[in-house]
């Protein structure tokens, strides 16, 4: 008999998968609980210093804390006035398309497409500058990039090709970590996936698409950042939009911050939930809000309400500021709030080991509720996920519509993340995954740090990969880009709608796989755009380098 069990004991294997987890989730607790200690010590020895300046005890000067959110008075006055010449020759075409409506682009019987502003600046604004964005690429998203050259005969109204192939290092792609270029050890899995399991899923992760990676990878994004389990979605905009309706009803108050991604919006709208939303990182106007709606409770019939959610980013898209979650986290337990936290550009790119700001804060991860994230950034393919409790997880898979409706993630797209949560958490056998988070951090600081240099106005946080640099007048976003192109320099410029309208902005996205060489080309023609352009806002930082 004893023969017998010993022989049983032997036969049972455990699963090579589930011991990879265990040893991910082991390997995701101590980063976390050594995050938290090293954090701690720079917060206790930054409140000696903070004390030893305040008594006069230490000699060194506190280093001003410059803010690049504050627009001057004659920058405001220039954008304006630039606006209203628009404006006026714009509303001048108008009155001539009313008087001569056969001029008119819409056919009868059908109807615009948009309507009263946003028709306008349509067509009397964005063709102005339209041959700056929708550039195709016939290339890797990677350190360098192959734009397709265009030109235009009729105002940027069609476009056609050059047959030109323009090599530009690449600052607009978010490949963070340089997993969009080739990894061998990464290649071939994803060939091997597609072999096997085909490119598309052609059906709903509920139905017949949750394939062998996709179930895999839900697993990996759950051990590694220490929740119980996660979904993934084949897009990651759909992950917020389709995958918050599901999570407030009538009952749920969420507040959310005020430059919070369109999907987070989009998704919050669209749900039953009610919404409050806080100053952009203000949390002592955020404690108000939940104050006067313990308070006040829900309107007319002034119940309780079940919940009350707090939204916001770990990176924020257009600001490459990072959310201060010590303070967050304090304010979740005092009034017995929810976390929710959209990691879209934090996971892979913060923390010592890639774990996003919960690792780079320094905060236990149990006390974020919900994690989401995506795949588009740090990983190098597509798609996104939540993560969360069991219960949390296993509601939003039969109430979701990214999970009841919507195509599964693409079996090759999900062999890609997990090769590159493999490299990340060293399954590889290498330390590449740390030398590319240590590239990325240390590229990032070199490139804002050398643009500050410059005089010019630069929002975020040093290691931060997302860097904005601040150009503010309409007619300074094409000039730039224009500029940045003809110097090989491949550069995403923003203004309104995706930002407000004095607050156009070029944002650069930094990657691990960006050598000195490239960056400092990107430097030197930056320095020589911005004088001929004039967008140094910040003349006083210049002098940091003559010194």
């Amino acid at each position: 008999a004893r023969a017998t069990s010993n022989a049983r004991a032997s036969s049972v294997r455990v699963d090579p998968f589930v011991e990879r987890c265990d040893r991910i989730i082991t390997q995701s607790r101590e980063a976390f609980e050594t995050a938290r200690l090293h954090r701690d010590q720079e917060e206790s020895a930054a409140r000696v210093i903070a004390t030893d300046y305040a008594s006069g005890k230490s000699a060194e000067k506190k280093k001003p804390k410059i803010d690049n959110h504050s627009i001057p008075l004659k920058i405001q006055f220039l954008t304006y006035f630039g606006y209203t010449i628009l404006l006026f020759f714009g509303y001048m075409r108008e009155t001539f398309r009313k008087l001569f409506p056969k001029f008119t682009n819409t056919e009868v019987g059908y109807a615009r497409l948009v309507r009263d502003f946003d028709d306008f600046y349509q067509r009397r604004f964005y063709p102005r500058i339209r041959d700056c964005w929708n550039r195709p690429i016939n290339s890797r998203p990677s350190r360098i990039i192959g734009l397709m050259e265009r030109q235009s005969a009729d105002y940027n109204k069609t476009f056609t090709f050059t047959g030109r192939t323009i090599p530009c290092v690449n600052m607009g792609s978010y490949n963070y970590l340089g997993f969009a270029d080739e990894i061998p050890y990464i290649r071939d899995q994803v060939i091997e996936s597609i072999d096997r399991f085909g490119v598309g899923s052609c059906a709903a992760a509920e139905e017949f698409g949750r394939s062998v990676p996709l179930y895999q990878l839900e697993k990996i994004v759950a051990a590694y950042l220490c929740k119980d389990d996660s979904v993934v979605c084949g897009m990651g905009f759909a992950t917020n939009f389709a995958g918050l309706p599901a999570l407030f009803d009538k009952n749920t108050l969420v507040f959310s911050d005020q430059l919070n991604h369109a999907s987070l919006v989009a998704g919050i709208r669209i749900s039953a939930g009610k919404v409050q939303v806080f100053p952009h990182n203000r949390f002592s106007a955020l404690e108000r809000m939940i104050e006067e709606a313990i308070v006040n409770g829900q309107p007319r019939t002034h119940l309780p309400w079940q919940r009350m959610v707090i939204i916001v980013e770990g990176i924020y898209s257009m600001e490459g500021e990072i959310v201060e979650l010590r303070r967050l986290i304090q304010i979740k337990k005092k009034y017995r709030c929810q976390l929710y936290i959209d990691e879209a550009h934090s996971i892979g790119a913060l923390g010592p080991t890639g774990r996003g700001v919960v690792e780079y804060s320094g905060v236990d991860p149990d006390d974020v509720d919900i994690f989401m994230g995506t795949f588009t950034k740090s990983f190098g393919s597509i798609g996104g996920y939540i993560a969360g409790s069991k219960d949390v997880i296993e509601f939003i898979r039969h109430s979701s519509t990214m999970c009841m409706y919507g195509d599964s993630m693409s079996p090759g797209c999900c062999q890609q993340a997990l090769g590159t949560f493999e490299v990340l958490t060293g399954e590889d056998g290498t330390d590449l995954g740390k030398q590319r988070i240590k590239s990325l951090h240390d590229n990032a600081a070199f490139f804002r740090n050398a643009l500050i240099d410059m005089g010019l106005a630069v929002l975020g946080e040093d290691v931060s990969p997302v860097v904005p640099v601040m150009l503010y007048q309409l007619a300074k976003m094409p000039a730039f880009s224009r500029a940045m192109l003809a110097r090989n320099v491949a550069v995403v410029v923003v203004g309104y709608p995706a930002t407000p309208l004095l607050e156009g902005r070029c944002r650069f996205c930094l990657s691990a796989s960006h050598t000195r060489e490239d960056l400092q080309h990107v430097i030197d023609a930056i320095r020589e755009v911005s004088e001929e352009v004039g967008i140094v806002f910040r003349p006083q930082n210049i002098k940091r380098l003559e010194h």
